[in-house]
């Protein structure tokens, strides 16, 4: 099996994780320090996207589609109303 990463993006991955851990990696705009190692493994894998090397593509957002959401917040309704029905009915 091919290897999903290049080695030079490897690298840059563990560049930016020795940054984080000496506190010297920033983040983008607002240059905050990093600590998360997380954050880390994507400032370098975004890095070595900028040059050119071997990684794949980020992945997508999932998006909920406005039909998914809107049947979510019916059936909540509809088991909000069922519950005050059968109180009323214990009374």
């Amino acid at each position: 099996m091919a290897r999903k990463y290049s080695k030079k993006a490897s690298a840059d991955v563990e560049r930016a994780m020795k940054k984080r851990k000496a506190g010297t990696l920033r983040s983008g705009r607002s240059k905050k320090k990093v600590t998360s190692r997380k954050q880390a493994i994507a400032i370098g894998l975004s890095e070595a996207r900028a040059e050119g090397k071997k990684v794949p593509k980020k992945a997508a957002k999932k998006r909920k589609t406005a039909k998914k959401a809107a049947k979510k917040a019916t059936k909540k309704t509809v088991k909000k109303t069922a519950k005050k029905s059968k109180r009323r009915a214990k009374k």
